[in-house]
């Protein structure tokens, strides 16, 4: 059994959670799905407290999503799911993002990201509020470790 399971286990959870009902935006919510639809990504919430937001996020083939940056966040993990993907953090180059591979983002660094395959990608981002409480941080740490660990070899 891989070391990594239990952080695996936590994130099918999560992709498990019911979607609450939600209804088309209007106005500037419009723009911006639409915004969103053109450059080939389509991010869902899943998981909306006070503390912690976590969103999937399906990138179409060759789909999109260009460098921005969340201010309102102590950080955000990016862990992908499935597919090939390529992410950005600052001024870095471009590299591969295995899935499985947590990444760290600290709030107000640029990111973006691209899915490199012809399969529709799937992208999980869990994100750590300014409110979060320690015991928030110290989960999520475990967590990260948990996914960074490499699987035990026979």
């Amino acid at each position: 059994m891989s070391r990594h399971s239990s952080g695996i286990a936590v994130i099918a959870g999560l992709l498990c959670l019911p979607v609450l009902a939600q209804t088309r935006g209007e106005g500037k919510d419009a723009e911006k799905e639409a915004a969103r639809a053109a450059q080939g990504y389509a991010p869902v919430r899943l998981w909306e407290r006070p503390d912690v937001r976590a969103t999937r996020v399906e990138i179409k083939p060759m789909g999109i999503r260009a460098v921005h940056q969340h201010d309102d966040v102590k950080f955000h993990l990016f862990i992908p799911l499935t597919g090939k993907l390529q992410l950005t953090i600052g001024s870095d180059k471009p590299v591969e993002a295995p899935v499985g591979q947590a990444f760290y983002i600290k709030g107000g660094t640029p990111h973006g990201f691209r899915n490199l395959g012809s399969t529709p990608a799937m992208v999980m981002e869990i994100f750590v509020k300014d409110s979060a409480s320690t015991a928030s941080l110290d989960a999520l740490g475990a967590l990260v470790a948990a996914l960074q660990t490499s699987p035990s070899r026979p």
